[in-house]
């Protein structure tokens, strides 16, 4: 961490730290970041303003946009899954979107660690979620929750699982020591504790501020702090749907952010980097506005466009004769699930996999589907659907 550069920040203060770093055994003394807690909203200027309200106006529509939908929970799982499989790449964690969107049809001991581990942020989120749903506040316990389902099974499963790290961490070092890094979070112990409680409390006061600055505000905060060993970023990016949730601009949780912030890693990290260096947020919340509108057009034109494909399956099921039955639960299904597979569809819908097989072939002779393909426990991809999800971030 280059210390001069924090070290006139108006917003935290430098600690020195000592001690033996439990990666490679090597002795360090160098300086951690401490952040003061998040304070009023900032004074900005007026072209942060109007990026708030674009941003503010793109989740209105969004939300507008789920609310026409009777069972709005279907589009979740194939905008989690996105955002899911994207969150991780930001992380290290590489697991190709196609293996995300079957997962369900897949048995677990064909998944790759790195699927399993994308897939436990869904599950994670997932609970998250509902919890908030409920109309629940953010609370450090559904923190923990997450953290706990998000690295389970997998190599950050420690001790530390679900709790408050207890050793120092350090973020972005080339060389893998505490001195490179590009940043050096708060120690821990019981300061960095408080320091968690404070900003689940200042992120669910509410009040006059405006909504979209308290979630760009509690995203810088969460990840400066850093308080888990690992996944800070996935569950950091999880409080801003979640802080939208709570504050009434979101029903349900269709955004994904992380695709948007991914294409601009570099810009992400920095803009971080800057407010703690400089306290200055309008350079952050332009940035962080930028990604919430973007994304949220994105996500708006994807659940469209998923939306159309499955009005046009149904039609071409009545047009050919089909009012009910297996092939219509299927059809439903395909928005939820683009990429089947037979034994998997005979488990969900309590049917023989003669059954399924024979409505599939009529979904395929109709081209809602395209398949079968692979051998045992074949395949078939809904195309149009597959492709509203796929499709690269602009």
């Amino acid at each position: 961490m280059q210390v001069e550069l924090f070290a006139s920040s108006p917003i935290g203060s430098l600690r020195s730290i000592a001690g033996t770093d439990g990666r490679n055994g090597r002795s360090y003394e160098h300086f951690a970041y401490v952040a003061h807690p998040l304070g009023d909203e900032p004074e900005l200027e007026g072209g942060t303003w109007r990026a708030v309200t674009r941003a503010s106006r793109a989740l209105a529509h969004l939300d507008q946009a789920s609310r026409q939908v009777p069972n709005p929970r279907i589009l979740r799982r194939p905008t989690l899954s996105r955002e899911a499989q994207s969150t991780s790449a930001l992380e290290g964690t590489f697991a190709p979107l196609d293996d995300v969107l079957a997962a369900d049809s897949t048995n677990d001991e064909d998944k790759s660690a790195a699927l399993m581990e994308v897939l436990n942020y869904i599950d994670a989120a997932d609970v998250a979620f509902d919890y908030v749903g409920e109309q629940r506040n953010i609370t450090t316990s559904l923190l923990f929750d997450a953290h706990q389902q998000l690295v389970d099974g997998n190599d950050a499963e420690t001790n530390d699982a679900g709790r408050i790290r207890r050793c120092q961490v350090a973020i972005g070092s080339p060389d893998g020591t505490i001195e490179s890094s590009r940043f050096v979070p708060m120690p821990p112990g019981p300061e960095l504790e408080a320091a968690v409680r404070d900003l689940m409390t200042w992120s669910t006061a509410g009040g006059d501020r405006d909504p979209l600055i308290a979630a760009a505000m509690t995203h810088y905060q969460f990840e400066t702090l850093h308080p888990f060993n690992d996944g800070n970023g996935r569950l950091g990016r999880l409080l801003i749907v979640l802080q939208f949730m709570t504050d009434g601009l979101l029903q349900e949780p269709l955004l994904s952010v992380s695709p948007w912030f991914e294409a601009r890693r570099t810009e992400y990290q920095d803009e971080l980097a800057k407010v703690s260096q400089t306290g200055e947020w309008d350079s952050w919340i332009r940035f962080f506005s930028r990604g919430v509108e973007a994304s949220a057009i994105d996500t708006a034109t994807r659940v469209n466009l998923m939306l159309d494909a499955q009005r046009r399956y149904v039609q071409l099921l009545q047009d050919s004769g089909y009012r009910g039955g297996v092939a219509r639960d299927i059809v439903e299904a395909l928005v939820d699930t683009p990429i089947v597979r037979v034994p998997a569809l005979a488990r969900r819908f309590g049917k023989t996999p003669q059954g399924i097989d024979t409505a599939m072939k009529k979904l395929a002779a109709l081209k809602i589907v395209d398949g079968p393909y692979g051998g045992y426990g074949r395949y078939f991809v809904a195309r149009d659907i597959y492709h509203a999800i796929t499709a690269a971030t602009p």
